[in-house]
């Protein structure tokens, strides 16, 4: 489809979506998160109206995203595939008090609860409160542009 193609040409950050349902983890990758407000702190991902992943997220009381590393293209791969066995499968993380999971290698974790759900096309646009955060500033973000993973060049100033 051509407009999937025009998509694809914006470079984006990789995310996943994790929290542990009936004592293991549950998760996504979304590579439409977008920074929304400071305050209140909200952020948001866009989920297709057609995984049968977010069913089993969207009563969980905490939501785990990780922005995810550039050496985590493998293992994102794997969170997005639909045939895959066991998507966390080699991949550690740690469980919050709430149930989210945050991914070890991750660029950033971001412990949050669903603020508002807005249906939108073929999406919905799950909007997140963050109620808890830490970064990793010495790990590089994993890249997805043009159906691929991409690093980023250092630029010499």
């Amino acid at each position: 489809m051509a407009l999937r193609a025009i998509y694809g040409t914006f470079p984006s950050g990789v995310t996943a979506v994790c929290a542990l349902r009936d004592g293991s983890p549950v998760g996504f990758a979304a590579s439409s998160f977008v920074s929304v407000s400071v305050d209140p702190p909200l952020v948001s991902v866009c989920v297709q109206d057609t995984s049968t992943t977010w069913p089993l997220l969207v009563d969980r009381p905490r939501l785990g995203l990780s922005v995810l590393g550039s050496d985590q293209g493998v293992m994102c791969r794997r969170l997005a595939s639909k045939s895959a066995d066991d998507r966390f499968a080699d991949t550690p993380y740690t469980v919050t008090d709430g149930g989210a999971v945050l991914l070890h290698g991750a660029v950033a974790w971001l412990e949050c609860t669903i603020h508002e759900i807005v249906r939108a096309g073929d999406h919905d646009v799950v909007l997140l409160r963050v109620e808890a955060m830490q970064d990793h500033p010495d790990v590089a973000p994993l890249v997805f542009h043009g159906s691929g993973f991409r690093t980023l060049a250092s630029e010499a100033t």
